[in-house]
């Protein structure tokens, strides 16, 4: 199934959105991950780890202004709604990045 280039558009922007890199491999991961739940190979728990780790990383990389648990956060909800597929996720600059600590 190929998706129209709207679609695919908006899918680059999102994934620049949340931080994460190398746009390409990460439509094809979000992408390979959908086909694996509708093919009933990943369950709603494998899914909630594969979002926890790519979360992990990009809160790894956080700049020190930020909390980092805060920051996961975030990061972790824009990834369920970028999986969800449906959800649109946002600018940027709705993230803390730059917001100094409390």
């Amino acid at each position: 199934m190929t998706i129209s280039y709207d679609k695919q558009k908006k899918l680059h922007f999102d994934l620049t959105n949340v931080g994460l890199r190398a746009q390409a491999t990460a439509v094809g991961l979000v992408q390979l991950c959908h086909e694996l739940k509708r093919a009933n190979v990943l369950d709603d728990t494998a899914l909630d780890r594969i979002k926890d780790a790519i979360a992990d990383e990009v809160s790894v990389t956080a700049p020190r202004s930020l909390a980092a648990k805060g920051y996961r956060g975030e990061i972790r909800g824009r990834l369920d709604r970028l999986f969800d597929g449906e959800q649109h996720v946002g600018p940027a600059d709705a993230l803390a990045i730059g917001r100094p600590l409390d």
